[in-house]
């Protein structure tokens, strides 16, 4: 297994790896638009205390937030090594590891729709 500072590495030499959308996938049990955005704000509102630099959180914000082009473009000028396509797994230019629940990334299959 390398260590995050040779996945930065490995990464760095090689080609940029294409940002794509997340699989589906499904939350435990059915969750509401409202508690899903409720979740995605905690995870944003603490993910800088887990490490790493809060520009680089900021930038994966604003990435998950757009469109694969745009996203793809607010990663590549913030730095951000992208090891897993679906941004779930990325690292910035000092080998810090940041990790995106799917929960910010995209809406689970069994999202109960509001009216």
């Amino acid at each position: 297994m390398l260590s995050s500072k040779e996945v930065v590495l490995e990464c760095l030499g090689g080609n940029v790896k294409k940002i794509r959308k997340p699989k589906p996938w499904k939350h435990p049990q059915p969750i509401t638009k409202s508690q899903l955005e409720q979740m995605r704000e905690e995870f944003w509102d603490t993910a800088p205390h887990y490490g790493g630099s809060k520009e680089i959180w900021d930038a994966l914000k604003a990435a998950t937030k757009q469109d694969l082009t745009f996203a793809q473009a607010i990663v590549d000028s913030a730095g951000v090594i992208v090891q897993s396509a679906d941004l779930t797994i990325c690292y910035d230019e000092r080998g810090a590891k940041y990790e995106l629940p799917k929960y910010v990334l995209s809406e689970p299959t069994n999202l109960i729709r509001e009216i």
